[in-house]
């Protein structure tokens, strides 16, 4: 009974023992996926941090030195009733963070028109750094959808564009876009960054972003660090009238590396 005994013990103990050694190289197994999935995981975020700061233009990001002009009309505007228009913020704008080095790579640039005689101004005042909402600081383009192309002169990474319409009065300009291209004629590499057209009247597509109301903050794009030599805008009438205005453009960048 004895031997019994014991044959069943060793029995016993070969089979643990084949459990073990099943076991070890499975734990092994998924300890060394847990790790290779970590491994995939940090590498993934590492991609995802150097992309974004190589779309930031890689550096410190400081806030744009951005001088605004002096406010011409105080409170919330009355009696606007147009379409997908924004709230105002009810607060100064938040400041707006680019890589150092980022300037006004706008100012003095050539300027062309779809209007090549305007009704008041020079189509140069677009770029001349007058902010202001004086009469005399302003352009006016005829009616219905007029655009103007900025040439920066060279390729730039573009993080904001800042346009002022008019903002003498309370006014909202419908179909504003806002597009980037390698060429004058905006064939090459045409990216669209900012539309409000809601019902594609411009027939550039239809947009998302919202309408809003003219301030002395003007309209502050995200360009996202676009890489563009030219930029070119569009509008088709306001609220107030057919006709197109802008006081000024400006295009924050900095040279394509």
């Amino acid at each position: 009974m004895k031997e019994g005994f014991n044959s069943t013990v060793k029995i016993c103990v070969v089979v643990l023992l084949a459990v073990c050694l099943l076991f070890v190289p499975s734990c092994k197994e998924s300890s060394d996926e847990s790790s290779s999935e970590q491994t995939e995981q940090q590498v993934t975020e590492t991609s995802k941090d150097q992309a974004v700061e190589a779309s930031t233009g890689a550096g410190e990001l400081v806030p744009l030195d951005i001088k605004l002009p002096k406010p011409m009309f105080v409170g919330t505007p009355q009696n606007i009733r147009v379409p997908n228009l924004e709230k105002p913020l009810g607060k100064p704008r938040p400041a707006f963070l680019a890589p150092a080095g980022t300037e006004n790579v706008a100012l003095g640039k050539s300027v062309a028109s779809s209007d090549e005689e305007p009704i008041i101004g020079e189509i140069e005042m677009i770029t001349d750094g007058d902010k202001e909402a004086a009469d005399g600081s302003y352009v006016e383009l005829g009616p219905f959808l007029q655009d103007v192309i900025i040439d920066l002169g060279a390729e730039y990474d573009i993080y904001a564009i800042l346009l002022w319409h008019f903002h003498k009065q309370a006014r909202v300009y419908f179909d504003v876009v806002v597009q980037v291209a390698d060429d004058a004629d905006f064939i090459t590499n045409v990216r669209t960054v900012f539309n409000n057209d809601h019902d594609n009247s411009a027939g550039l597509g239809i947009g998302s972003d919202m309408h809003y109301v003219e301030t002395s903050e003007g309209r502050l794009i995200d360009a996202k660090g676009v890489r563009a030599r030219y930029v070119r805008l569009y509008s088709n009438g306001n609220s107030s009238n057919e006709l197109n205005h802008y006081i000024e453009v400006e295009v924050y960048g900095r040279p394509a590396i």
